[in-house]
């Protein structure tokens, strides 16, 4: 390998190292178990050029070295592929998540999952509303006189509501009810759907108006955007065992964390359910993050639905929670896909 490769080398092992034992690592520790080819002294050759270019930091004197968020992010920029999940991970994935009982289920799970496999703080915002679709109203007759309808998008949420009509319907009433909610909204946004919705009492049969007119106030309540934008959080506690990496920061992390707002901006960007966003240090705009390393990525097959991602200190495994947020994230995408 030439220099520039060699030099890249020893950040790598100095990166591995301090990831896993949290102390500063020396020129005599990467030739004993990083097998470079190369004596202690050019490795410590090397190291005075990573320092001069800011990519690693001596702590304090005869420490060994840590790496900088800038060398972090030339670490994570060079990673060629991420580590892939075991087989065993991957079956341990599919059985927790499968087991879900609906969006809010899917979502609580992921977010333990994630935390179990990163060992940090795990994030998902909730579906979207914006961009989600309807993709059923189911509209159930409970008595002759009483409807529920029950509302289904393509995120995977359901609402129902139940409606007390003042007037008796057939089977036949509701069938020509049913189908004339479910083309005004099948595959239509949220926020289309609800004008749609409103023009359905100009359509309706004459002896139907009324009762159309009711259901359409419901369903504009319905699909109507809820101006609230939801997260589930969980593993906060993993924060708490590595105390060490936020030197007096902890609590503020922590506040801000607890501040949606904040969380929300970080998942903002993620809007490729493919690739995993890297935020280190510095790079995260909220001042009380910024010795964080923030992972996150969209999710959604073929919409992104909404984002989610890990949140931890710039000392963490990269490949392996890079690996496992994008592993969720795509199997959530399928899940409320196929949902």
């Amino acid at each position: 390998m030439n220099a520039d490769e060699r030099r890249f080398a020893v950040l790598r092992a100095i990166v591995a190292d301090y990831v896993s034992t949290q102390e500063p690592v020396g020129s005599k520790v990467i030739v004993e178990r990083h097998n470079l080819g190369v004596s202690s002294a050019t490795v410590r050759n090397d190291m005075a050029v990573l320092e001069e270019d800011g990519l690693i930091a001596q702590p304090h004197t005869s420490a060994g070295r840590i790496p900088t968020d800038k060398g972090y992010r030339l670490f994570v920029d060079r990673l060629t592929q991420v580590k892939p999940l075991s087989s065993a991970e991957r079956r341990a994935l599919e059985a927790f998540l499968d087991g879900a009982v609906d969006l809010d289920d899917v979502l609580r799970r992921s977010v333990r999952l994630l935390a179990q496999l990163t060992r940090q703080v795990a994030v998902v915002q909730y579906p979207t509303l914006t961009r989600s679709t309807v993709r059923h109203c189911e509209v159930v007759a409970l008595t002759p006189a009483r409807l529920m309808l029950v509302l289904i998008t393509d995120s995977g949420r359901v609402d129902q509501r139940v409606v007390d009509l003042g007037q008796v319907l057939s089977d036949d009433d509701v069938a020509q009810i049913r189908t004339l909610v479910n083309t005004a909204l099948v595959g239509r946004p949220l926020s289309a759907a609800a004008v749609a919705v409103a023009d359905l009492p100009g359509i309706a049969p004459a002896p139907l108006t009324d009762v159309v007119t009711m259901l359409s106030m419901v369903l504009i309540e319905t699909l109507v955007e809820h101006p609230e934008e939801r997260l589930v959080l969980g593993g906060t506690g993993n924060l708490t065992r590595n105390a060490a990496d936020f030197p007096g920061s902890l609590r503020q992390v922590l506040e801000a964390l607890e501040e949606q707002v904040v969380v929300l901006k970080l998942l903002a960007s993620a809007q490729d359910p493919g690739t995993v966003t890297v935020r280190i240090g510095e790079e995260n705009e909220a001042e009380e993050m910024r010795n964080t390393s923030v992972l996150s990525i969209g999710y959604g097959a073929g919409t992104v639905l909404g984002g989610m991602g890990v949140v931890g200190p710039t000392r963490m495994d990269y490949p392996g929670s890079m690996a496992a947020v994008h592993a969720v994230a795509r199997y959530v995408g399928e899940i409320l896909a196929g949902r």
